[in-house]
């Protein structure tokens, strides 16, 4: 299983666009996520069997977004994420608010890459 490709198949029903890394278009509202750190979470015979990944989850909008924030953290939830921090700023550059979500989710090694 694809990491990144279960966030982009979470957030899809939201309807709106979801980017990894970059978004780089036109829309009003949109969500960006990045991968920005990974951690052994449990080790056995020197081997790590499970990692642990850490996730931003920035939601984009120029007008009001807190359905939006809602619903993102709810299907995360969903998925298995489970959510660490959370903050809020405006970007002037952008004129768009900006909500900063983190997130954890913890594989067996095997389960799940990020390709």
């Amino acid at each position: 299983m694809n990491i990144n490709r279960l966030i982009m198949d979470t957030l899809r029903p939201l309807g709106v666009p979801v980017a990894a890394a970059n978004y780089n278009s036109t829309a009003e509202t949109y969500i960006v996520f990045v991968e920005y750190n990974q951690a052994s979470r449990m080790n056995a015979d020197d081997e790590e069997l499970i990692t642990k990944h850490f996730f931003q989850v920035d939601v984009f909008s120029s007008g009001n977004y807190l359905q939006l924030v809602k619903d993102v953290k709810r299907l995360m939830k969903q998925a298995g994420f489970g959510r660490m921090f959370e903050s809020e700023t405006y970007d002037i550059d952008m004129k768009k608010f900006r909500k900063i979500l983190r997130f954890n989710y913890e594989n067996t090694i095997g389960e799940i890459n990020i390709e």
